[in-house]
């Protein structure tokens, strides 16, 4: 009988041990209280960075000269490993794998795109991070108190993005503007960035002379003017705003810089081209600037602008002190937000000032809401912001970085003011650097692009890659480093005024 009572007691604790593997899901690793596996082997994330280096070649015989700038931008490898792994790592150690991002532990990484096959994603909990390795989960959407408590306590560098000059890649902008998915664009816009003469100035060192007025003419007319930027480039637009510009004659065209005249002939560049045709004019006449420079931020501040607002008040400070502090150069700062008609206001705005703090705290008061119908104000911040804002025409150079997610209204008065003022702040001298957020279109696309090209700046786009917010379109660019907006705005910053 006891053997009998043994040999039931031993089956009943087999029965038990099967059933806790089957229960637990067997295995070596063991479970916290909180459930969350532990000791599993971490997926080898190789992370390969790219160095950066500035560099600026001047050529005399009609090739190119420009100015490329590559900052350090790690790429994070595809991760593989068996399907549905779950890791339980800490916030620091996921987000250091991931190019120029940290965290606080209380973002969501998400969007509609949702998450590629076979490479890892990262969702924050509390103050855990999952990393899910294998077929692609459920699209959750993020509640944005779980990134954004409302106190603004969080790190900085979240939001990713790319940066695309067309200037540089002449040849690749004006074959994507003749294919047929994009070739109604120009039109649309009435915006015909095709043809040009691209200007160096430099002293007898071959430095760039910065802020040199310059004008083209046409025989008696004036064609375009504008101001050459910190490295002493100046781009200047011929028909702008009409496509009639064919079988151009370059000895038609001449050249005032600072009130004096020179004459070509100019090499012209055209949708021909391969690349900028650069005409370099060497003056001993003119004086360096002092070294100081505007930077505005002109922002959207309809509804669905709420992530990018959230990331000024809390990376504006670190993207103005270390692109001062880099480029030794004297930095004021202004803000003007912007909704649209019908909302509360249409624009509102804090001038000028050598104190970061005071743009910061006026940033910080501003919120996202109203908007209404998909285009909104654009033209009217553009307007206000030529004439509300008191921008220095002695400085080395002028920045305005116009962050947005939907475009101008579509109307023939509307798209003249878009004209007359992108005109303005070209002869002004001051580079538009547009960023599109979530939620911008095709249409957006293009209008910030000849924005940027007609007043000698660069695209901005956020990705997917950050997870915050709603799903962003891929950008109509080459290969591109993906980098945290932060670091791509001080290293813009630095670029365009040292």
């Amino acid at each position: 009988m006891k053997n009998k009572l043994f040999i039931l007691i031993a089956v009943i604790a087999v029965v038990g041990v099967l059933l806790c593997v089957v229960l637990c899901g067997g295995g070596d690793h063991e479970k916290p209280a909180d459930g969350k596996a532990t000791g599993v082997d971490e997926p080898d994330s190789r992370i390969e960075v790219a160095g950066g280096s500035d560099k600026i070649e001047t050529v005399e015989t009609g090739e190119p000269s420009a100015v490329y700038m590559m900052a350090d931008a790690p790429e994070v490898s595809d991760v593989s490993s068996e399907p549905s792994a779950v890791y339980s790592k800490s916030v620091d150690k996921v987000m250091k794998s991931v190019a120029g991002l940290e965290t606080s532990g209380k973002a969501v990484l998400g969007g509609r795109r949702g998450l590629a096959k076979g490479k890892a994603f990262a969702a924050a909990r509390g103050d855990k991070e999952m990393v899910v390795i294998g077929p692609k989960p459920p699209i959750i959407a993020p509640d944005r108190r779980e990134y954004d408590d409302g106190l603004n306590n969080r790190k900085s560098g979240l939001l990713t993005a790319g940066e695309w000059n067309d200037l540089d890649n002449w040849k690749f902008w004006t074959e994507i503007l003749s294919e047929n998915n994009y070739s109604g664009k120009a039109d649309y816009w009435k915006f015909f960035p095709k043809n040009l003469v691209a200007v160096r100035v430099v002293d007898g060192n071959s430095a760039g002379f910065a802020n040199a007025s310059v004008e083209l003419f046409n025989g008696d007319s004036l064609e375009f003017a504008t101001k050459t930027d910190n490295a002493g480039y100046a781009y200047c637009w011929i028909s702008l705003f009409s496509d009639a510009a064919n079988n151009l004659n370059a000895n038609s065209f001449s050249l005032k810089i600072n009130g004096k005249r020179f004459k070509g002939p100019f090499k012209l560049t055209t949708p021909k081209d391969e690349k900028l045709n650069v005409n370099v004019i060497f003056t001993k006449e003119f004086k360096h600037p002092k070294a100081k420079a505007d930077v505005a931020f002109i922002v959207d501040a309809t509804g669905s602008m709420k992530d990018e607002i959230n990331f000024l008040k809390s990376d504006l400070g670190k993207i103005i002190e270390h692109a001062s502090a880099e480029s030794k150069v004297s930095l004021r700062t202004a803000a003007l937000f912007y909704r649209d008609v019908g909302d509360v206001y249409i624009t509102r705005h804090d001038n000028f000032t050598n104190d970061v703090s005071k743009t910061q705290a006026f940033i910080a008061k501003q919120d996202a809401d109203g908007g209404g119908d998909y285009p909104e104000a654009v033209h009217t911040a553009l307007e206000a912001s030529m004439q509300n804002l008191s921008w220095d025409e002695t400085a080395r150079s002028r920045i305005a970085f116009l962050i947005l997610d939907a475009p101008a209204h579509y109307e023939e008065g509307i798209i003249k003011s878009l004209q007359k003022t992108i005109l303005l702040l070209a002869q002004k001298g001051i580079k538009i650097i547009p960023v599109a957020a979530s939620g911008a279109d095709k249409d957006t696309e293009f209008m910030l692009r000849f924005f940027d090209l007609a007043t000698g700046g660069t695209y901005v786009f956020l990705t997917d890659d950050s997870g915050i917010g709603n799903s962003h379109i891929k950008a109509s660019v080459g290969d591109h480093k993906v980098e945290s907006l932060a670091d791509i705005m001080i290293r813009l910053i630095k670029k365009y005024v040292k």
